[in-house]
């Protein structure tokens, strides 16, 4: 069965991610959109820089085209908030992104993006998959006979509207004063482009690297992790940039290197952003976390008479909190953030951009603005580890943990546990750690906080004694 997780339906390649299931899952997409009655406009579709994603773009086109929709297609890759820009932007819809993310390189899938430019909402996804696995016989044309009876439109300047948004909500006369000099390790990915012509609007020096299409992402994961940036962190520091920035390979996860070589994560960026929002562009709201990101945030929302509001892994979950909730922004230790006023999903092109922004208004570097956080707030030290096991284990990994209930005896007194995705436990102290399974790949993840790197590793070490992993 075709199966959509948090993020979109993944697949192995030459696996389940086949021809035979790409169009199937586009025949599901077709019937969704009659059974809703939204066959009457357009569906946008990217793609990423992955093995055999442009040509599984152009199998959906044809599936759909079939179908009677119209396509709006792309002739260069795109990263996925381009994508769910559009969708709002021009009120479509459907959106689709054929990607993986950050999945190793023998993954692709499928992404459906709607009404608002929103990741599909759980409803969606599971009526799709219903629909999919209910589907015979699939419906298909020739695409470049499609293109000829103008079924499939190629989309002329696709990126212009949501460059020109992105540098709408920046401060671009404090970039031009400042100048910077970034360093933009690409990943081999699909954002190159957008972020490549803002810093540019903006006067900034940006020199890339790995910047060609490569199938295998330079035998690393296509994720900006500290373990993948390793080349980054040195290239910056030799070539005396102000910055690295990194992003995965659809353009929704971003990671930063200081010009002293320091990783910046996820965790410090969603921090750092959201203390610069409102204290210095003057923004009022709370912000939104997920489960398994830093309570830091919490501490400078309360800072502000303000509120961090905890919600479910997924993104759907974020934007639908902000929106609610008139949050500041929103994002996950995975990477992902969004901005009120931007679209409703990830966007590490904006929040790089917005990133920059933030050191020349301050004048200060990443490590400055966070040793100042971290004086005022105190540490917060994250740790999270990602287990493999066997696949008949996990029906028993599930039942000590959400049947039985059963928990380590970690040896800190426990303030309360948490059932709503996964489980966390939340300390007295403030600390935390959450066992969950990954949406996205066959993982057991397992995330921990505290004050110190070594009570954090106890959490984690603890959990994996207690299930045997």
């Amino acid at each position: 069965m075709i199966k959509f997780g948090t993020g979109g339906w993944r697949a192995v390649i030459g696996d389940d991610f086949i021809k035979d299931n790409i169009r199937r899952v586009a025949a599901g997409i077709v019937k969704l959109a009659e059974k809703e009655n939204k066959t009457d406009k357009p569906v946008i579709i990217g793609y990423d820089r992955r093995f055999l994603s442009d040509t599984a773009a152009k199998w959906v086109a044809e599936t759909l085209a079939a179908g009677g929709i119209e396509v709006w297609f792309l002739n260069r890759s795109a990263p996925t908030p381009f994508v769910m820009h559009t969708v709002k932007d021009k009120e479509l819809h459907f959106g689709i992104e054929i990607t993986a993310s950050h999945n190793p390189s023998s993954y692709n899938g499928i992404k459906l993006i709607v009404d608002e430019g929103r990741d599909a909402p759980l409803e969606t996804t599971e009526l799709l998959e219903k629909l999919i696995e209910e589907t015979e016989a699939v419906d298909f044309c020739d695409f470049d006979k499609a293109v000829e009876e103008g079924k499939i439109v190629y989309l002329p300047n696709p990126f212009n509207k949501f460059i020109d948004d992105i540098l709408g909500l920046l401060d671009v006369e404090a970039l031009r004063n400042r100048g910077l000099r970034v360093l933009f390790d690409t990943m081999h990915g699909s954002g190159t482009y957008p972020l490549q012509v803002i810093f540019h609007s903006a006067r900034c020096t940006i020199d890339t690297i790995n910047l060609n299409k490569d199938a295998y992402f330079g035998g690393q994961m296509p994720a900006p992790t500290e373990e993948t940036l390793g080349a980054l962190k040195n290239l910056v520091i030799k070539g005396g940039y102000d910055l690295g920035i990194a992003m995965d390979g659809d353009g929704d996860r971003l990671g930063i290197i200081d010009s002293n070589g320091r990783y910046i994560n996820a965790n410090e960026i969603l921090c750092m952003l959201y203390h610069y929002l409102v204290k210095y562009k003057g923004w009022k709201g709370g912000v939104v976390r997920n489960l398994a990101t830093t309570h830091m945030l919490d501490r400078i929302a309360e800072s502000f008479g303000e509120k961090c509001y905890e919600v479910p892994v997924g993104f759907k979950y974020i934007s639908s909190k902000i929106d609610e909730a008139d949050a500041v922004l929103g994002g996950e230790s995975s990477g992902g953030l969004t901005v009120r006023g931007h679209i409703h999903g990830k966007d590490s092109v904006y929040a790089a951009s917005l990133f920059a922004e933030m050191v020349s208004v301050t004048g200060k570097s990443p490590t400055q603005i966070m040793n100042e956080l971290e004086a005022e707030f105190g540490k917060f030290v994250m740790v999270e580890d990602n287990l493999r096991f066997a696949p008949d284990y996990k029906s028993v990994i599930e039942n000590i943990i959400m049947v039985e209930k059963k928990l380590p005896d970690f040896g800190y007194e426990i303030e309360r546990v948490n059932y709503e995705d996964g489980c966390k436990v939340y300390f007295a102290d403030g600390g935390f750690v959450i066992c969950r399974f990954s949406g996205t790949e066959p993982l057991l993840r397992i995330f921990a906080e505290s004050s110190t790197k070594e009570a954090t590793a106890k959490y984690i070490a603890d959990f994996k004694a207690f299930l045997g992993i």
